[in-house]
């Protein structure tokens, strides 16, 4: 079930009354259930994953917590660790390694007598694998008490406003807030159903709009110029963010109309100075899950500099695997580690020519933000294609400026519309800053009134409707 169809308006509409006519351990039975029939509608038989994976983790925990021994807590924690990452590398990587095996045994003249299997990635497994590795590592680490109560781990792990594509909510986060007794409030829900509904506008008006026009670059880009290219993948740019940021903030505005607090998962990426300030702005949920659970492991920044850019290299070429089983993804990690090893080798550089040159800090600061997004445009690139081959041809596209003339984009209406749509997300980026307009629609009802009617309108009037999944399902 996705959040943008038929069936997932029927379900929220039937949920909420009964959710909140309910209490206590009734409500969060029924909020489990509503979760597995919410992940069910798309495949019911991969249900039994969530619950394997959620049972041997609860089990693993109390263990855990009951036992002194430091040895026999470090055994209990990698059987947890063996079994969410064997699942996920079964699911996810299986044919992805053994077709790369494959074709390195023919480079070298061998020929490879096994098949690959035909396995169906399940939805959101990546990220309740992650959610439910990051609680056994913290019961591990001493960091938050067992969850003793099995309904509400269960429910913790498949919550389903978060369940195929985040954010990743810590335990400590989340678990203690299924103690407390939630009344409906009449503020809390409109300030939900405002983040919800802006949601909608980024994935269904924005998203989705621009989604054909990126589709056929990165499907024939031979058959596209230079500027047409260009338009392309600044659309990805947006299209990518905002069926992701979209599908958060839907996710976020549920919770917090059902009483729960989620943390924010995208924060105006594209106005990052820096390639480490973007990663505290774009995907934030698993850009601190890499940190905690990865990068500071390995080492951090603690052992020197030639360790910290390895640390760096392996958390970014690991993030870019978790995303998709393609090298075209690996590659992207790469080029994100290099983007964040060569800011900590250029910055002291940069710094002192910017003083040097005495250039006003508004045009170092337009000038950072630029580079930042030009390169991870470039990055996008080979985030989107499909294979190598399609992103070597669409740079090289780009590096022979063939023909710059704005009559040669094609589809010139989604075009317009795209611009038009990007326009308005960032003047309302830009100007939220000043306002902060989720507190107005809580505190104004006029203003609550006038921003309903206006995002509904532009939904409506510019939204590209139909069944289109979110982009991040397939991670």
């Amino acid at each position: 079930m996705i959040f943008n169809s038929l069936p997932f308006l029927i379900f929220i509409v039937a949920f909420l009354p009964i959710y909140f006519s309910l209490k206590g351990k009734n409500r969060i039975l029924f909020c489990l259930v509503a979760s597995y029939f919410f992940y069910g509608w798309w495949d019911w038989r991969f249900l039994s994953l969530i619950v394997i994976s959620t049972c041997i983790d609860y089990a693993l925990a109390l263990q855990i917590e009951k036992t002194d021994d430091n040895k026999q807590r470090k055994q209990l924690l990698i059987l947890s660790l063996i079994a969410n990452l064997g699942v996920l590398a079964f699911f996810k990587y299986f044919n992805f390694f053994a077709d790369s095996l494959e074709i390195l045994m023919l480079s070298v003249g061998i020929q490879p007598s096994f098949n690959t299997l035909n396995i169906i990635l399940p939805v959101g497994i990546s990220f309740y694998t992650f959610q439910s590795m990051s609680y056994t590592i913290d019961v591990y680490r001493k960091n938050i008490p067992v969850e003793t109560d099995f309904l509400r781990f269960a429910t913790y792990i498949a919550f389903f406003p978060q369940l195929v594509a985040g954010p990743i909510v810590r335990a400590a986060d989340f678990l203690p807030q299924f103690r407390r007794e939630v009344k409906f409030d009449w503020e809390r829900f409109m300030a939900g159903l405002t983040q919800v509904l802006w949601g909608f506008f980024k994935k269904v008006a924005i998203a989705d709009s621009l989604a054909p026009f990126v589709d056929q670059c990165f499907q024939m880009p031979d058959n596209f110029t230079t500027i047409h290219l260009v338009v392309g993948i600044v659309f990805y740019s947006f299209q990518i963010y905002c069926d992701f940021s979209g599908y958060s903030d839907i996710a976020i505005g549920l919770a917090r109309m059902m009483g729960f607090d989620f943390p924010m998962n995208f924060r105006t990426p594209y106005f990052s100075k820096s390639f480490s300030e973007f990663w505290t702005r774009w995907h934030i949920t698993l850009s601190s899950w890499l940190r905690d659970y990865l990068y500071i492991p390995l080492g951090g920044n603690r052992n020197g500099t030639l360790m910290t850019y390895r640390n760096l290299m392996l958390t970014m070429l690991l993030g870019g695997l978790w995303h998709g089983a393609s090298w075209t993804f690996v590659l992207w990690g790469f080029l994100h580690g290099m983007y964040l090893v060569m800011q900590r080798l250029l910055a002291d550089t940069i710094t002192n020519t910017y003083q040097f040159l005495r250039i006003p800090n508004f045009i170092q600061v337009i000038s950072s933000i630029t580079v930042v997004y030009f390169l991870t445009c470039f990055a996008w690139i080979y985030f989107r294609s499909p294979t190598f081959e399609v992103a070597n041809t669409i740079i090289a596209k780009i590096a022979a400026m063939d023909n710059l003339n704005p009559d040669s984009i094609i589809n010139k209406f989604i075009f317009l519309k795209g611009v038009l749509l990007i326009t308005f997300l960032l003047l309302v980026e830009i100007t939220d800053f000043r306002f902060n307009y989720l507190y107005l629609t809580v505190q104004r009802p006029i203003f609550r009134l006038i921003s309903f009617a206006l995002l509904l309108w532009i939904i409506a009037f510019f939204g590209t409707f139909g069944t289109n999944a979110f982009i991040y399902f397939q991670f």
